[in-house]
């Protein structure tokens, strides 16, 4: 066991060597990882559009189209559900927050939602406003690929 841990260790710091060797764009400009960037870029105000953004991946969380500056997610309460919970969608006209979210790791579905899909932002984030593509993103998704 210890010898696959090692293994497994030496091929993550290879893999991470030959990714810093070919320079691949970040969005932390060059800096790496164990430097603290002095010139960071600027934050972004998040979007609030309420519009729902196309998913960029199969099984993408879909992103917040709005802003959640300030919203309390934590042990004591979670804001999101004030709207997107299933018993509030009526009055708020949120989506639904997908059925998966009320079953538990063993596939039982619960009366609520369930404790490891509780904190919303663990998955789901907001857009940013700003320039679009910063980095080249050369993912195609399932139908240009068939097309081809």
């Amino acid at each position: 066991m210890k010898k696959l841990s090692f293994l497994v260790a030496l091929a993550t710091v290879l893999f991470a060597s030959s990714l810093m060797a070919n320079e691949i764009a970040t969005l932390r400009q060059g800096v790496p990882l164990d430097v603290v960037n002095d010139n960071p870029a600027p934050l972004t105000n998040d979007a609030n559009t309420d519009k729902k953004e196309v998913r960029a991946y199969p099984m993408q969380p879909p992103l917040i189209p709005h802003k959640i500056t300030n919203y309390q997610v934590d042990l004591k309460a979670n804001k999101c559900l004030s709207c997107h919970a299933r018993d509030q969608v009526g009055d708020s006209q949120a989506t639904m927050i997908s059925v998966t979210h009320f079953m538990d790791r063993d596939g039982n579905f619960l009366a609520d939602v369930s404790p490891r899909r509780y904190f919303c932002t663990q998955c789901h984030v907001p857009q940013a406003e700003g320039k679009k593509d910063l980095l080249v993103n050369e993912y195609e998704d399932i139908k240009t690929v068939l097309k081809k």
